[in-house]
């Protein structure tokens, strides 16, 4: 007779009510006396912790680790970097999944692969039976000296931090790994984890020391949870459980492993694995689960079935196993299902909060036909009755965080109630009204602190309405005619003339030989040089499909970059896929570990050197400090690489000079921005470069003018440009006292926060900020909260997710600008004053709505531009053609 296995804590748990049962060979805690229904309530609103050391765990090393791992699971672990992890399957030659697993790398010569506790023995006796393909590879099974525990909730990472005092966690994303010390032992720290929570630690930490390190969490708060609960979380999250959706259906067939939504990031059919275990037979699935996604059902027969989400309509509990009918008709199984509870939230959007009201739902996971899509009508046989549920696309939402969100069936796909007004002359008065107030409000009530926003001038305004708002200008330079401009249209004499100004102006300003006006935005900037790139590398080869750039160094949008110039952003469709991590294929820039928000340039040199970048990307969203654009230039030169250097200043734009940064004479080769933010024009973007003619590289800037027309744009806005082009005149006249005055009050403002007792982000030795940005910290995921607060006091801000923040819902910090206030005259002593009232929102929460507004009400006439008075005669006949 086999005996029962027990982890280390099996005595704890059965001396505080764990309810124990046997489990995969184990003796395990199914639940404790608050029971299942609230474990479950408790880790979605705090923490839960889970004892999972029964689950296995093999240490693999050797110089044929990597090979062997490639071989026998079907994710890409070349993909790897010392401290990440990812989830993974064991497949067998059919295509089916003998376990499915986590492999995690801590270290550089080992990777630790963890396995479900039913299926240790067999997962051990497969990978035994590949070792005789391998010569060096050793396997240990770490199971009985390597505890295992796991922390789950939103309230998980203050935990964290309580016991390990304030870092370092590991990166603030799923699958990073780190390592740390609680009260003296050594803990390995995965941010994984079976529960659907966004916040989620699985603690490995030897044998002997599991005990206190478990005490220690739960007298942070933390709730012991049982097998019975983790059930209920995986469910709700739509994660597979072998036996139930991976292993064999309820009809005893093989279930594919592309059935399963999670192969989509478990399998790899990457050159690098070769030909790894069950590949061809996953191949086939792929090619079919891509059809089968645009409902093309050529293939369906190598995937003929799905796992796919079923939320009941009606009362009633489908359980694993249940016959799921559609129009009469076996369409599959159930396999997994029961009653889960959730706790419901009132209030909309980034505002809604958790009330104290539980509720519960009968949802599963199915084994269904493959023609069947989300939205679809079944009915589940229980016990003979045929009770009606839907296909829905997720029970619970996780990209949220701190909280992961249940989604009942109903709720999904909610429309918005919209009231009609056939009465048209009243919709336009209530518009005309609202719009009123509305700018009333923001240009007289209001301290506008956003940093991304700017107020332009009364002239750039007026000129941005005038005739040419409705007109089209496209034109290109032609060979043929000796690169002059051949324009479309007719009667764009004035609209050529404005924009040859406006390029000179901007010239000026930026120290550089071209700039493209046309542009309508930053992000559009952005995805023209780009396109550019693209065309550049490829112009040599017009007949293949067009490469990618081989390999981008950026700012991580987590680290402040912009978002542009991320693959989800701009660049998503011009960066290459990186053959090894299968990920687009962008290099971040390190940070200095004592300070995320600034560059660590010593690692820089290696990186570049490692990864040979075709295009660098310095500039931020989220900046308190210069970019170090002349030590990459340095880097960049010194290697002799073919590389662009590119300095995104959409933020800094208005900046650029001797008191910031002048990115041209540091080495830039191309500057995009925005012309709205510190620069105070029209919402619009520019792209410069420093290109002579003479210059190779010059026809890169051939590529941006065509693909800025016609490649991004038709109509360009032509009344903002005549707007931008009056504002582009403002800041070359003011531009020397505006900058300085915009860096004091930053600074000014920063101390004057960090004074009132607000934690200030930065260097304190230079004040906080080297730009008009100033971040002020004030907990974990309350920037929402104080932003709104603010809001409500007429203050102006926005909330930010930090460097060690796991996204925008979870941020701690306010991003603040000042350079739309000093416009408006505000000086260091008002920002002084300034910090004072954000003191008394945020740490005293006192109403100070009326002193915001009575402290605006001195600074409404805008300073650092020319006035109508200055120019009367012209204006008022502007004026003339809106009467």
């Amino acid at each position: 007779m086999k005996t029962t296995l027990k982890t280390p804590l099996n005595a704890w748990h059965a001396g505080h009510g764990g309810q124990m049962v046997e489990f995969g060979g184990w003796d395990m805690p199914i639940q404790y006396e608050q029971g299942i229904v609230q474990e479950h309530l408790l880790t979605r609103k705090g923490a839960g912790l889970f004892d999972v050391s029964h689950m296995g765990r093999f240490a693999i090393r050797g110089d044929d680790a990597l090979a062997f791992l490639q071989h026998v699971l079907t994710n890409n672990a070349a993909a790897l970097e010392v401290e990440e992890s990812q989830y993974t399957l064991i497949p067998n030659e059919q295509g089916g999944a003998i376990d499915d697993a986590y492999l995690y790398r801590f270290d550089a010569d080992e990777f630790l692969l963890v396995v479900n506790a039913s299926n240790r023995d067999k997962d051990w006796q497969h990978l035994q039976a590949q070792l005789t393909k391998f010569s060096m590879v050793e396997i240990i099974d770490q199971t009985d000296v390597l505890a295992m525990i796991s922390l789950q909730g939103p309230k998980s990472k203050q935990i964290m931090l309580n016991l390990i005092g304030n870092g370092p966690l590991p990166e603030p994303m799923r699958n990073q790994l780190g390592r740390t010390i609680i009260n003296g032992t050594a803990v390995k720290i995965a941010r994984t984890g079976y529960t659907g929570e966004p916040i989620c630690f699985e603690l490995f930490v030897d044998r002997n020391a599991v005990i206190d390190l478990w005490e220690a969490i739960i007298a942070q708060g933390a709730h012991p949870v049982g097998l019975g609960a983790r059930d209920t979380l995986r469910l709700e999250a739509g994660l597979p459980l072998y036996g139930h959706e991976l292993g064999e259906d309820p009809e005893g067939k093989e279930i594919p492993i592309f059935a399963s939504s999670l192969a989509r990031f478990a399998v790899s059919l990457s050159d690098l694995k070769a030909n790894f275990i069950g590949r061809t037979a996953l191949e086939k699935q792929f090619k079919a689960f891509k059809r089968i996604v645009n409902r093309d059902f050529t293939l369906i027969a190598d995937l003929p079935r799905r796992i796919l989400a079923v939320a009941l309509t009606e009362k009633g509990i489908a359980r694993a196993g249940y016959p799921v009918f559609r129009e009469g008709k076996l369409v599959g199984h159930m396999t997994s299902g029961t009653m889960v509870p959730f706790w419901e939230y009132e209030g909309v959007g980034i505002a809604s909060q958790r009330t104290d009201k539980q509720n519960r739902r009968a949802i599963g996971l199915a084994l269904l036909n493959s023609d069947l899509y989300e939205g679809d009508a079944l009915e589940v046989e229980i016990r003979g009755k045929l009770v009606r549920a839907v296909i829905v696309p997720y029970h619970l939402r996780s990209e949220a965080p701190p909280n992961a969100r249940a989604i009942p069936w109903d709720r999904i796909q909610m429309e918005k109630a919209v009231t009609i007004d056939k009465q048209t002359s009243r919709k336009v008065t209530t518009l005309l009204t609202k719009a009123i107030d509305n700018t009333s409000w923001r240009q007289e009530r209001c301290i506008n602190l956003i940093p991304s926003e700017q107020t332009s001038s009364t002239m750039a305004r007026l000129l941005s309405i005038m005739d040419p708002v409705g007109r089209y200008a496209e034109h290109k330079p032609v060979a043929a005619f000796s690169d002059d401009n051949v324009f479309y249209y007719q009667g764009t004499e004035f609209i050529a003339e404005v924009e040859a100004l406006l390029e000179a102006e901007l010239v000026q300003f930026l120290g550089c030989v071209d700039v493209e006006t046309r542009l309508v935005s930053g992000q559009m900037a952005n995805m023209a040089l780009f396109s550019a790139l693209v065309d550049y590398i490829n112009r040599s080869d017009r007949k293949r499909e067009q490469r990618r750039i081989r390999k981008v160094m950026n700012n991580h949008i987590i680290k402040g970059g912009h978002l542009s110039a991320q693959p989800m952003g701009a660049l998503r469709d011009f960066v290459a896929r990186d053959p090894k991590t299968e990920k687009p294929a962008t290099i971040n820039f390190p940070v200095l570990e004592h300070n995320p928000f600034k560059i660590d340039v010593a690692a820089c040199e290696a990186l570049i050197a490692e990864h040979r970048p075709e295009l660098i990307i310095l500039g931020k969203s989220m900046t308190i400090h210069t970019e170090p654009v002349a030590a990459i230039r340095q880097f960049v030169d010194a290697q002799g690489l073919d590389c662009v250097i590119m300095y995104d200043m959409a933020h800094v734009l208005g900046l650029v000079g001797p008191y910031f940064q002048e990115p041209f004479k540091e080495g830039a080769d191309i500057v995009t921005g925005s012309t709205h933010k510190t620069y105070f024009g029209t919402q619009r973007g520019i792209i410069g470069s420093n290109y002579a003619e003479t210059d190779p590289r010059h026809e890169l800037w051939d590529a941006i003018q065509r693909r800025a027309f016609p490649g991004s744009v038709s109509n360009h806005h032509l009344g903002t440009l005549l707007g931008l082009l009056l504002a582009a005149y403002e800041m070359n006249h003011f531009k020397d006292t505006y900058q300085q005055n915009v860096l004091a009050n930053a600074k000014a403002f920063a101390r004057a926060l960090s004074d009132c007792g607000l934690e200030v982000a930065g260097d304190a030795d230079i004040d906080f900020t080297e730009t008009h940005q100033v971040i002020l910290n004030v907990g974990y995921a309350k920037g929402p909260e104080f932003a709104q607060r603010l809001e409500e006091n007429n203050i102006i801000v926005n909330y930010q997710a930090t460097p060690l923040e796991e996204g925008f819902t979870a941020s701690g910090s306010l991003r603040i600008g000042v350079q739309e206030m000093t416009r408006f005259g505000m000086t260091p002593k008002h920002f002084q004053t300034l910090a004072q009232l954000f003191c008394d929102v945020i740490k005293k929460d006192i109403f100070v709505k009326d002193q915001v507004v009575a402290l605006r009400q001195k600074f409404l006439n805008m300073q650092y531009c020319f006035t109508e008075q200055q120019f009367e005669e012209q204006v008022q006949k502007l004026h003339t053609f809106f009467h």
